[in-house]
C-alpha cells in the first residue's frame, strides 16, 4: 500500500513538472517579444486604422465618388472625330438597305457600269451632340449616384463601428482570461503551501501518507487550471492581435479601471435611427428610391442639338472615270451641318413600367428590411439593459462570496493544523476560495462587458471608451 501510494505521489509530481515546464517555456517565449502596452481606446483605434475591412470600406467609398463625377459627365456635350482613307469600287445600285454594321455605305449617282477599278477615297470630321434638356432625367442619374455614395459612407461607418466594438469584446476578454490566470495561480500557491505542510506532517508521521497524495492531486488540478487559464489568454491575445496588428505575444493591457466596479449610470433612451446599422439600411432605402425616380423620368422624347463639319476626297468622277495617282487622298470638298435630333422610345414604355414596378417592391422590401432592423435593435437593447442589471446585482453579490470563502479557508486550515480536521476540507475550501476570487473578477468584467454590450445595441461605444478610460 505505501509502495502505491509512493507511486501515486511520483505520477502527480510528474505531471506538475511537465506543466510547470511548459509554463516556463511560454514564458521566455513571451520575454522574447517587447511588450506593447496598450489601452482600450487603443486597441480600438489600432483596430479603425489596421483592419483590412475598414480599407475596402473606405475604397468603396472613394469609387461612389468617381460614379457622381461620371454621372455628372452627362451634362457634357459630346465630341466624335473621324479620320479615314482607303481604296474601293466605286459602284453604287438604287435600292434600300436596312441599318446595319456589315456592308459599308456608298455615296454617289449610279453608274450603270459594274467594273473593279478602284480609287482613292477620304474623309475627315467632327460632330458635336449636346442634350440641352432632359426633362430631369440627368439631375435623377446624378442623385442616384449619390445616394448610391451616401450608402458606401454608411456602410464605412457600420463596417468601422463593427470592428471597434469587436476589438473591445475582445479586449475584455483577454482581460478576463489574464484575470482568471491570476485567480488560479494564487490557488496555487495556496496548493503549494498546502503540499510542504502536509508533506511535514507526514514525514513526521503525524498524518497518514494518502493525505500527501491528495493534497498532491489537488496541487495538480490546480496547475491544471492555471494551464487552461494561459491557453485561454493566448487564444484571446491571438483575437485582439487580428484587430490591432502586431505580435500578439507583444500585446499588453493596460486597463486599472476595468479592474473596479463602474459607477452607477443613467443610461440615456434608444435612438434606433442613431444606430450604424439602421443608417446604412436607411441609406439603402434612399438609394432604391433614387433609381426609381430614373426610371420616373425615362419615358419621355430625348432632344439633341447637334452640329457636324467634315470634308470628303475621292477619285472617281461622276462620268464614271477615275483620277490616278494620288488623287482622292486629300479630303478636298467640304460640308457643314446643325439641326436638333428628337428620339423617343415609344415601345419602352411595358418594359419601363416593369422595371418601376419591381423597383417598387424592392423599396418595399427594403422599408420592411429597415422596421425589422429597428425592431431587433429594440430587443438587443432590452436584452443588453437585462444583462447589465443582472450583472451588477451580481457583482455585488461576490464580494460577500470571496469573504466567505476566503473565511472557510481560514477555519478549515485552522482546524486540520489544530488536527481536528482532515485534508478533504482544507482542499475542499482552496477551491471554493479559487472559485471565489476568479468569480469575483470576472463579476466586475461582466459588468463592463455588459455596458458594452448597452453601448453597442445604442450605436456608440465611445460613452463606453471615455468611462473605461486610456
Amino acid at each position: 500500500m505505501q509502495n502505491q501510494r509512493r507511486r501515486c505521489g511520483c505520477g502527480v509530481v510528474l505531471v506538475v513538472s511537465i506543466i510547470l515546464t511548459l509554463n516556463s517555456i511560454g514564458e521566455a517565449r513571451q520575454q522574447q517579444v517587447p511588450a506593447t502596452p496598450m489601452s482600450i481606446a487603443q486597441a480600438v483605434e489600432s483596430a479603425l486604422r489596421n483592419y483590412p475591412s475598414v480599407s475596402v470600406s473606405q475604397e468603396q467609398v472613394n469609387a461612389a465618388a468617381a460614379g457622381i463625377d461620371l454621372a455628372r459627365t452627362a451634362y457634357l456635350p459630346r465630341v466624335d472625330s473621324l479620320a479615314q482613307f482607303n481604296r474601293a469600287t466605286r459602284n453604287n445600285v438604287f435600292g434600300l438597305l436596312f441599318p446595319q454594321s456589315v456592308i459599308p455605305s456608298m455615296t454617289g449617282p449610279v453608274l450603270g457600269t459594274n467594273n473593279f477599278g478602284s480609287v482613292w477615297g477620304s474623309a475627315v470630321g467632327a460632330l458635336v451632340t449636346w442634350e440641352p434638356f432632359d426633362f430631369g432625367l440627368r439631375h435623377a442619374g446624378v442623385a442616384a449616384a449619390s445616394a448610391s455614395k451616401t450608402r458606401s459612407e454608411a456602410a464605412l461607418k457600420r463596417t468601422q463601428f463593427d470592428v471597434a466594438a469587436a476589438a473591445a469584446d475582445a479586449y475584455l476578454t483577454l482581460a478576463a482570461a489574464q484575470e482568471t490566470v491570476r485567480a488560479a495561480q494564487a490557488g496555487v500557491d495556496r496548493t503549494d503551501v498546502l503540499v510542504r505542510s502536509v508533506r511535514a506532517l507526514v514525514d513526521a508521521q503525524l498524518r497518514p501518507g494518502a493525505e500527501q497524495s491528495r493534497a498532491e492531486a489537488e496541487q495538480a488540478a490546480a496547475q491544471t487550471q492555471v494551464a487552461r487559464a494561459q491557453q485561454a489568454v493566448e487564444v484571446a491575445r491571438a483575437v485582439l492581435a487580428q484587430f490591432v496588428g502586431g505580435d500578439a505575444r507583444g500585446i499588453t493591457l493596460v486597463a486599472p479601471k476595468l479592474l473596479q466596479l463602474p459607477p452607477g449610470q443613467t443610461t440615456p433612451p434608444l435612438n434606433t435611427a442613431a444606430n450604424p446599422i439602421a443608417i446604412e439600411q436607411n441609406a439603402t432605402v434612399e438609394q432604391a428610391k433614387a433609381q426609381l425616380d430614373i426610371l420616373d423620368k425615362s419615358y419621355f422624347p430625348r432632344f439633341f442639338a447637334q452640329g457636324a463639319a467634315y470634308a470628303r476626297g475621292t477619285g472617281a468622277r461622276v462620268d464614271g472615270t477615275r483620277l490616278g495617282g494620288a488623287n482622292g487622298l486629300a479630303p478636298d470638298v467640304q460640308n457643314y451641318a446643325v439641326g436638333l435630333s428628337v428620339t423617343f422610345p415609344i415601345m419602352d414604355l411595358p418594359s419601363i413600367r416593369a422595371k418601376k414596378a419591381g423597383q417598387a417592391a424592392t423599396i418595399r422590401a427594403e422599408t420592411a428590411r429597415y422596421q425589422q432592423v429597428t425592431t431587433d435593435l429594440t430587443a438587443q437593447w432590452n436584452e443588453a439593459m437585462a444583462v447589465l442589471e443582472g450583472s451588477r446585482k451580481i457583482a455585488a453579490d461576490t464580494p460577500v462570496q470571496l469573504a466567505a470563502a476566503n473565511a472557510a479557508t481560514q477555519q478549515a486550515t485552522a482546524r486540520y493544523q489544530s488536527g481536528l480536521g482532515n485534508i478533504v476540507d482544507v482542499a475542499d475550501a482552496q477551491r471554493l476560495l479559487t472559485q471565489a476570487e476568479i468569480d469575483d473578477a470576472l463579476a466586475r468584467l461582466a459588468v463592463w462587458r455588459a455596458m458594452l454590450g448597452v453601448a453597442i445595441s445604442a450605436g456608440d461605444i465611445q460613452p463606453f471608451l471615455n468611462e473605461a478610460g486610456q
